[in-house]
């Protein structure tokens, strides 16, 4: 498997105020802390002050509120309407309600919602499976980042599917699962190579929980075992073959700058 990956990614931000580091940010309850310190790090290289990020299926803001917690203008868009008011409600007792906006709307029409070339970081998470033509999001979303803007997109990954039916001894449930027929069927691979029929460059292809599915809760309560854990996902996520058993995989990809 070859996936091309740029290597044009600003080092540092150019002005403006940077955000908190990923080492002292905490990572939102129940997200990947790598993920959460690639959207850190996409945030701190901005160029201005209150970087605007777009949150496709955003849904109740478990991204969304922390990241206006950490002074970025958030806009979620979600089709449910439970889910925005939950969101709006998270905001208002994190005390950002200025700073986080609640569109209705399917992400097929995103472009139709928001204004073009606006965002400094957008995020598809867990959104492209369940569109029927992904490519035309990914399009979309090309349109609505600034130049030199960042698309953070995440997917499930099914070859990890697999392999814990057969960790488990589900063999059975395991070749269902291989030979089930989805809708969109990701590996690192495909996701890239959308971004760069989209128009963007690709940054970065990681994988979001090689490992940590497969330990056995009982052995995480060894001393220091959290830490290993957590140490070694970080040091495998950009390495094939590893990456590419993770239960997600994360691409960024940037919106070529102007000229």
């Amino acid at each position: 498997m070859s996936v091309l990956v740029a290597s044009d990614a600003p080092d540092q931000a150019a002005g403006g105020t940077p955000l908190a580091s990923p080492v002292a940010a905490r990572s939102p309850r129940g997200r990947s802390p790598l993920l959460w310190a690639s959207l850190q790090r996409v945030l701190e290289q901005s160029d201005v002050a209150a970087p605007r990020v777009l949150d496709c299926g955003g849904g109740t803001g478990s991204l969304a509120v922390p990241l206006a917690e950490q002074g970025a203008v958030v806009t979620v868009v979600d089709v449910s309407i439970d889910a925005l008011a939950t969101l709006t409600r998270r905001a208002a007792e994190a005390g950002v309600s200025e700073r986080v906006t609640a569109v209705q709307g399917e992400a097929e029409s995103v472009a139709e919602l928001v204004a073009a070339g606006a965002f400094d970081l957008v995020l598809a998470h867990d959104v492209l499976e369940d569109v029927q033509s992904p490519a035309l999001v990914l399009r979309q979303i090309a349109t609505l980042l600034r130049p030199g803007g960042v698309l953070s997109a995440v997917v499930a990954n099914p070859v990890a599917g697999v392999l814990a039916r057969v960790l488990t001894g589900d063999v059975a449930g395991a070749l269902a699962a291989f030979s089930r027929p989805t809708p969109q069927a990701y590996d690192a691979e495909v996701l890239a190579n959308q971004c760069l029929a989209a128009g963007l460059q690709v940054q970065s292809v990681e994988g979001l929980g090689v490992f940590t599915d497969l330990v056995p809760g009982i052995e995480l309560e060894r001393p220091g075992a959290i830490a290993a854990l957590s140490e070694l996902e970080a040091a495998v996520a950009g390495q094939p073959p590893y990456r590419d058993i993770a239960t997600r995989l994360h691409v960024q990809a940037r919106r070529p700058a102007a000229g």
